[in-house]
């Protein structure tokens, strides 16, 4: 669906890492990977789908790019994400005939409501099917890209606006609506730019001044979001501010992540196998 490229820019460094580390980092050796997450911000939560959605969003215009068509599959890999964090759902367990993340079916873990609309309607997809899917199968499904007029009930409606919604009434976006010569449109410019830049700034942090060099040394939810920011093609988006030396190590840095093999990274201690799931999905399409 998408691939991390350099628009005109390339550096070397990405491979280097700078080998400091933070007390969040630290801890996360001995976390267990199937703990749920509450959340994220520590001044307002977010989920990884509204952070995504914030990221792909224009300031003062309110709209993500027109010529952007990955967001939206983007946008369900961080619903299986945000469920898997939760402790909702997982993969089936690893077996000789089903080794590789992408064969794994999604199964139910727990049916308790979350109290977000888009992750318990997923769940409840995910409980009513039988046989269960694939982690692929279902960011289609759930993007409504299927020929099967019997899976078309699995499609999530209007999610960008629903999210929209969301965050303007966590205080961070606004509604407008603009008037594009043939058609008036509902946008969303951004209020609260002190979030969105605490957002921008600890994705910049997290490939540079808190770089560890090691994806499972990472905070989980930041790991998430660089892989679903690299899936909806708004990785870019994180880093056009930085100094063009500092771009360019970002966007190495992203590059080796993204360039990992998931089905070996899934097999590591504390790894979080859903995250990997989703970027080999990406990664194939």
């Amino acid at each position: 669906m998408t691939t991390l490229i350099h628009r005109g820019r390339r550096a070397d460094g990405g491979k280097n890492a700078d080998k400091k580390l933070e007390g969040e980092e630290n801890s996360l050796k001995d976390r267990n990977p199937d703990e749920e997450d509450s959340g994220d911000s520590k001044d307002i939560r977010l989920t990884l789908m509204e952070e995504v959605l914030l990221l792909g969003l224009k300031d003062k215009e309110g709209y993500t790019s027109f010529w952007n068509d990955c967001i939206s599959s983007g946008l369900r890999g961080g619903i299986l994400i945000e469920l898997a964090l939760r402790g909702r759902i997982q993969l089936e367990p690893l077996t000789m005939r089903k080794k590789r993340l992408l064969d794994r079916k999604v199964l139910l873990k727990s049916d308790t409501p979350t109290g977000d609309v888009l992750l318990d309607e997923t769940l409840k997809h995910i409980k009513a099917t039988e046989p269960p899917e694939t982690v692929q199968s279902w960011i289609e499904l759930l993007t409504g890209e299927t020929w099967n007029p019997f899976k078309l009930q699995y499609q999530l409606r209007n999610v960008r606006e629903r999210l929209a919604k969301n965050l303007v009434e966590k205080g961070i976006l606004t509604t407008e609506k603009q008037n594009f010569l043939l058609f008036d449109m509902t946008t969303h410019p951004v209020t609260n730019l002190t979030e969105k830049q605490r957002l921008l700034k600890k994705l910049q942090e997290s490939v540079l001044d808190r770089w560890v060099n090691d994806p499972h040394r990472m905070d989980r939810r930041t790991l998430a979001l660089l892989v679903l920011a690299h899936s909806s093609d708004v990785l870019e988006n994180v880093f056009t501010t930085l100094a063009d030396d500092k771009y360019d190590m970002a966007m190495n840095r992203s590059k080796d992540l993204m360039d990992l093999d998931p089905d070996v990274e899934a097999t590591k201690a504390s790894a979080t196998e859903m995250i990997w799931a989703v970027l080999a999905a990406f990664n194939k399409s």
